[in-house]
């Protein structure tokens, strides 16, 4: 448990920590614009163009956000030898996010999605990617950095998005080389690996995850079922801590037989891009620090919400998460209750 007395104390313990995320890294690119009217060549809308932007995404987006949390993030991960892997390297050192962790392969291409956004609505994406797995000595090559960035982490972050640079192989040896020194783990998987992060210290599925994971189904209302999925989920990855979001509905936190639901705060909601993202970071620099579980869950809760409101994929704001964190009195609640 933490020994940390207030919320002041863990904002400013967030600032010593050094975090290691590893996974799927990508380009979110912007196409913003005006639409007044229907092409006569098809039932869409023609949008003309008013800015154009590129931001980090995925995994990098998971930096960002640690970093906007006051820790040091380290990125750990495999792009193309490419016109945007050389946007995405730019666009972290524009962050001051260092590049050391990044592997850049001929045989890959750097994954992008395009969004157009017109009057505050996504129209349209169009992604360009690959999905398969890295070959043998690009999985070498991403071990060697993870190796050499793990000794300085407090905490790591597996930021799985399907684009192949994860496999059940690499998983369980990252998870080992930090078990080895001790540094928690935390994930937030995609479906093809879901059941492969076996011994992992925090899990993190959204509900469609979990049941998609699983391959079962029920209705989301479903309480017993829902609480029997997560119970089978612990058992499967050996691990007694796990967090669902829940969408509207807020976030549900199990460590152990120790079951807490935390209600979601009403929101303007804008886009729900990259909130997850922000929850994932939360959790992380929490775990880090060793603060309640349901601290943990209502923290992340807040910051998840709060990204909503943005339009984009955005990090979250370190000041107004913990303003509004001490608005609910979180800290009282779900750390002083549960030490």
């Amino acid at each position: 448990m933490s020994k940390l007395t207030s919320l002041e104390a863990i904002s400013e313990a967030f600032n010593k920590l050094t975090v290691l995320i590893v996974g799927d890294v990508m380009i979110d690119s912007y196409l913003w614009g005006k639409s007044t009217r229907i092409s006569p060549e098809a039932p869409v809308p023609i949008v003309n163009v008013v800015k154009r932007e590129k931001r980090l995404g995925g995994a990098a987006n998971v930096a960002l956000n640690v970093q906007a949390l006051g820790a040091t993030p380290l990125l750990c991960a495999v792009v193309g030898d490419d016109p945007d892997g050389a946007d995405l390297l730019r666009l972290m050192e524009e962050r001051q996010l260092p590049t050391t962790g990044i592997v850049q392969s001929p045989e890959r291409i750097t994954t992008i999605k395009h969004r157009i956004i017109a009057s505050g609505q996504q129209l349209l994406r169009v992604d360009a990617e690959i999905e398969t797995n890295l070959t043998d000595y690009e999985e070498r090559f991403l071990e060697d950095r993870y190796r050499k960035l793990l000794e300085q982490a407090d905490v790591v972050i597996f930021e799985d998005y399907d684009k192949g640079v994860f496999s059940k192989q690499n998983i369980q040896s990252f998870i080992r080389l930090a078990q080895e020194q001790a540094i928690p783990t935390v994930v937030d998987p995609k479906k093809k690996n879901f059941l492969s992060y076996v011994s992992c210290t925090l899990f993190k599925p959204n509900l469609k995850e979990l049941k998609e994971g699983l391959g079962t189904d029920f209705a989301d209302e479903n309480q017993a079922a829902f609480e029997k999925a997560v119970a089978d989920l612990q058992e499967r990855l050996a691990t007694s801590k796990v967090l669902v979001t829940l969408s509207e509905r807020g976030v549900f936190v199990a460590d152990g037989q120790e079951k807490t639901y935390i209600e979601a705060h009403r929101r303007a909601i804008s886009d729900v891009s990259g909130a997850g993202d922000t929850v994932i970071s939360i959790a992380a620099l929490c775990m880090a620090l060793q603060t309640s579980m349901p601290f943990l869950a209502g923290l992340s809760n807040l910051g998840g919400g709060l990204v909503c409101e943005q339009v984009g994929v955005v990090p979250v704001d370190k000041n107004r998460l913990f303003e509004e964190a001490m608005q609910v009195r979180l800290f009282e609640v779900h750390e002083y209750r549960n030490a």
